[in-house]
C-alpha cells in the first residue's frame, strides 16, 4: 500500500497519562488513560489490526473525562501472537471487558470507530447491560454485505484505470501487483482520508498494523472483503440498544451516509451527524466538528 509521508504535526496529548499492560486471551495487550473523573470513554480503534494512534486527538475530551485507549492484541504496542484461532470477535469483545473490568470501570461511554464500531455493538449485547452511559459509533461497519455494496459503488466510481487495475487483480487473486496498491492509494485518499498531507497518528496507525489480523479478518484492502468477517452482521442487535446512540459519518465516507442512516433507523435512540466534505477519518478530517459533537453528546448523556 502506499502511503503519503509528508506529515501534519500530531495532537498534542495531555500531560497527564498513564500507561499499563493488561494479560488477556493469547498475550498482554497495552492501553492508556488520561484525565479522571466523570463518566469514563473507552475507545476502540479500527482494523482489525490497526493502532490507537489515530484516535489520539480524542484524549482532548480527558479534561471532562478519563479517557482509554488500547491496542486490540495484534497490532500496535501490544502482543502479535501468530495463533489464527484468536482472530475472532467474540475474543476481542471479551478483551474489552477484562480491560473495562481491569480498570474498575462500572458505567462508562464506549466509542467505536470503523470495526470498533462492530465490536462496540456486540459488546453492548453481550456483556455491556446496564453498564453503557451511551455508544459512539464512528464511520460505522455494522453488516459486511453492506460494507461491501457500498464499496462496490465506490470502485465503480474510481477513474477507468484504477477501476480496472482493481477489478482484473481481483479476478487474478493478484493482491500484490502495483497496480493494485497504486488503485488502493487513489480509493484511499477518497475515501478513507482526503487530507493532502496525512496526519502522523493516521502515519503511525498504518505503519504500525497488525497485517496478520487484518488479512486474517478483513482481507488485502479496505474494498477486498475475503477474511472472516466477510459475512458477518450484527444489524439484527440494533433494535435492542438501549443506551443513546451517536453514530458519525463523512461525506464521502467507506461508511456512506446512506448505510449510516439506514443503521440509525434501525437503533431506538440515535442520532447521526454528518461531516460534509470529509471521510472515513472525519475525526481528523473534520476534527474541531467532531470532537465538539462528540463532547456535546457525552455530556448530555453523562447523566
Amino acid at each position: 500500500m502506499a502511503y503519503p509521508f509528508i506529515q501534519r504535526p500530531c495532537h498534542q496529548l495531555p500531560a497527564t497519562m498513564m500507561d499499563g499492560r493488561l494479560e488477556v486471551e493469547g498475550g498482554s495487550i497495552w492501553y492508556r488513560t488520561a484525565g479522571a473523573g466523570g463518566v469514563p470513554l473507552v475507545c476502540l480503534h479500527g482494523g482489525p489490526g490497526a493502532t490507537h494512534d489515530y484516535l489520539e486527538n480524542i484524549l482532548s475530551l480527558s479534561d471532562d473525562r478519563m479517557v482509554v485507549l488500547y491496542d486490540q492484541l495484534g497490532g500496535g504496542r501490544s502482543d502479535r501472537p501468530r495463533d489464527r484461532s484468536l482472530w475472532t470477535a467474540e475474543r476481542f469483545v471479551d478483551e474489552l471487558d477484562r480491560l473495562v473490568r481491569h480498570l474498575g470501570l462500572q458505567r462508562f461511554h464506549l466509542l467505536g470507530q470503523s470495526w470498533g464500531s462492530m465490536l462496540a455493538v456486540l459488546y453492548a449485547q453481550m456483556k455491556g447491560q446496564g453498564r453503557l452511559a451511551s455508544l459512539v459509533l464512528s464511520a460505522p461497519y455494522l453488516s459486511s454485505p453492506l460494507w461491501d455494496q457500498d464499496q462496490r459503488r465506490h470502485v465503480a466510481g474510481l477513474p477507468e484505470k484504477e477501476r480496472s487495475a482493481i477489478l482484473d487483480c481481483e479476478a487474478r487473486g493478484d493482491y500484490a501487483s502495483v497496480k493494485y496498491a497504486q488503485a488502493m492509494d487513489v480509493f484511499y485518499r477518497r475515501h478513507v482520508c482526503r487530507m493532502k498531507n496525512w496526519p502522523d497518528a493516521l502515519n503511525r496507525s498504518m505503519q504500525g498494523m497488525g497485517l496478520e489480523v487484518y488479512n486474517s479478518m478483513w482481507g488485502p484492502s479496505e474494498f477486498t472483503l475475503t477474511g472472516g468477517l466477510k459475512d458477518a452482521d450484527v444489524t439484527g442487535f440494533l433494535s435492542s440498544i438501549r443506551s443513546p446512540v451517536l453514530y458519525t459519518c463523512g461525506e464521502f465516507d467507506e461508511a456512506t451516509p446512506e448505510t449510516t442512516r439506514r443503521y440509525a433507523e434501525l437503533t431506538p435512540y440515535s442520532r447521526v451527524v454528518e461531516f460534509k466534505g470529509a471521510s472515513h477519518m472525519h475525526h481528523l478530517e473534520s476534527e474541531e466538528e467532531f470532537l465538539s459533537a462528540v463532547r456535546g453528546f457525552l455530556n448530555e448523556k453523562d447523566g
